[in-house]
């Protein structure tokens, strides 16, 4: 297993929440290329190329594209993914009229589940789902220390993912490992409650947390 201090990493998707990861996780030391259709004139302070390149130049891969569309956009690109450390933090869900969750995608089953699924050679990872897009960099700004559950089947995988975890602040204490890959269904369901928490405390830092 490739170690954190060489190891190279890919971002795909260029929103809120896969610029914050490529910016968080280039300043805490590693190589990290952007995934984009249109690398040309993508503006970010990151490497960026397209999806084919990044993914063929790193060992992990980070799935911040939208849940609805990950299947398509991620299983056609089977053979470049195997081998590789699919970190996957986007949750499936049926969006409302105010761009919300709605309800889940895939009610009987998680994303993570159907992406290790249909890329068997890949090392499906799910974490960083249940928090605003912000805390995923910066879990340490919050008064109360959040949760970063794991869900994935390969231990190997999951032990890279928790130092990468680390490197971007969050503390061992705060990340927990719930088990196979099935145990995303869980945490992926929890982004039912993202329009209830908005609507209660507005659109401010949250993550879900285990008290104990």
């Amino acid at each position: 297993m490739t170690t954190t201090s060489s190891i190279t990493i890919a971002v795909l998707g260029s929103g809120r929440v896969g610029s914050t990861l490529a910016t968080g996780l280039a300043a805490a030391g590693h190589e990290v290329t952007l995934g984009v259709r249109n690398p040309g004139t993508a503006q970010h302070d990151v490497l960026a190329s397209d999806v084919a390149t990044a993914i063929e130049t790193s060992d992990l891969i980070v799935n911040a594209t939208p849940g609805d569309t990950t299947l398509e956009r991620l299983v056609g690109r089977r053979d470049a993914l195997a081998g590789k450390v699919l970190l996957d933090v986007s949750n499936a869900t049926v969006l409302s009229t105010d761009g919300l969750p709605g309800g889940l995608l895939y009610p009987d089953v998680s994303l993570g589940e159907l992406l290790q699924d249909a890329l068997p050679d890949t090392k499906v990872v799910k974490t960083l789902n249940t928090m605003l897009f912000s805390v995923m960099t910066a879990p340490g700004n919050l008064t109360t220390p959040p949760t970063a559950f794991v869900s994935g089947d390969d231990v190997d995988a999951k032990r890279l993912v928790r130092t990468v975890l680390q490197d971007l602040g969050w503390d061992d204490d705060w990340i927990l490992d719930l088990g196979g890959i099935s145990t995303a269904r869980g945490t992926e369901a929890m982004a039912l409650m993202v329009p209830s928490l908005l609507g209660a405390l507005g659109f401010v830092p949250f993550a879900l947390t285990v008290a104990r």
